[in-house]
C-alpha cells in the first residue's frame, strides 16, 4: 500500500502467526530491487485489546516506534476486511485510533513532545524521533529529519530525510512533528496542510492529540516466498 508516495509492506499475522522473520528477510523484501520495496515493513499480529499488534520496520531492519502514513494504510487495510468503521492499533508506547473521514483516513497519533528548540531547528517526539529545521540542512543519522522550504499561513513545504531508509516522498509521523514544531514556534495550535513531494496531508489537533488525515491507495496483494 501507498500514502502520498510513501510505500509499505503489510504482512496480516492475524488468522494465524507468520513465520518467523529474521533481520535479512526484512531487508531482502523490502528491497527495491531484489525484493518487493517499501520504506518500511507493518506487521500485523494479535493483541488481546486493540484490533491488532502493530509491529514497524525500517527498510534497513531496523525498528520503528511510529509510522503515521503507515498506520493509515494499516487502518484501511483492517476496516475494509474486518468491516468496521474505526480500529485501534498497538504500538510499542501507544495505541492509536483510525477511522474513515470521506475518501481519506485519519490517525490519532497521540501526543508530541518538544524536547529541543533552537533557532534552527526543533526536536519532536512522537513515538519516534524527528527533527525539522526551519534553516539550513544538518544531517542527524539518529533522527528523522523534516526541512521546511516554505511556510504560509495554513501551508507548509517539506522535504524528508527517514531514520534506517533516507530521502522519501512522505512520512506522516514527520507531517506531524513538522506541525507540531510550528505550533510551538507560533504558539498557535491551527490545522495546516502538509505537502511532501509525493502528495499533501491535513494535520489537525492539539499537542495531546495530533490527528493525520490524508488519502491511501492499495497497490497490489499476493504472497511471497520466504528463502
Amino acid at each position: 500500500m501507498q500514502a502520498q508516495g510513501n510505500d509499505f509492506i503489510i504482512l496480516d499475522g492475524l488468522l494465524s502467526p507468520l513465520p518467523r522473520l529474521s533481520h535479512q528477510h526484512i531487508i531482502a523484501m523490502c528491497h527495491r530491487h531484489t525484493g518487493i520495496g517499501c520504506d518500511q515493513m507493518l506487521v500485523l499480529s494479535k493483541h488481546e485489546s486493540a484490533t491488532a499488534q502493530v509491529t514497524i520496520y525500517n527498510a534497513d531492519g531496523s525498528t520503528a516506534a511510529n509510522c503515521g502514513n503507515g498506520l493509515r494504510c494499516v487502518g484501511d487495510y483492517l476496516m475494509n476486511k474486518l468491516a468496521l468503521s474505526q480500529v485501534s492499533l498497538a504500538l510499542q508506547d501507544r495505541w492509536v485510533k483510525a477511522k474513515r473521514v470521506g475518501d481519506a483516513i485519519e490517525v490519532d497519533m497521540g501526543k508530541a513532545i518538544v524536547e529541543v528548540d533552537t533557532q534552527d531547528y526543533v526536536d519532536i517526539h512522537i513515538g519516534n524521533p524527528h527533527r525539522v529545521f526551519f534553516a539550513d540542512y544538518i544531517a542527524n543519522p539518529d533522527k528523522n529529519v523534516e526541512i521546511i522550504s516554505e511556510h504560509r499561513k495554513e501551508q507548509a513545504v517539506i522535504r524528508i530525510f527517514e531514520r534506517g531508509v533516507g530521502e522519501t516522498l512522505a512520512c506522516g509521523s514527520g507531517a506531524c512533528a513538522t506541525a507540531a514544531a510550528i505550533w510551538s514556534r507560533a504558539k498557535l495550535v491551527a490545522p495546516l496542510t502538509i505537502h511532501m513531494p509525493g502528495g499533501s496531508v491535513e494535520v489537525s489537533g492539539t499537542m495531546d492529540h495530533i490527528l493525520l488525515r490524508g488519502s491511501v491507495a492499495i497497490v497490489f496483494s499476493g504472497e511471497y516466498l520466504l528463502s
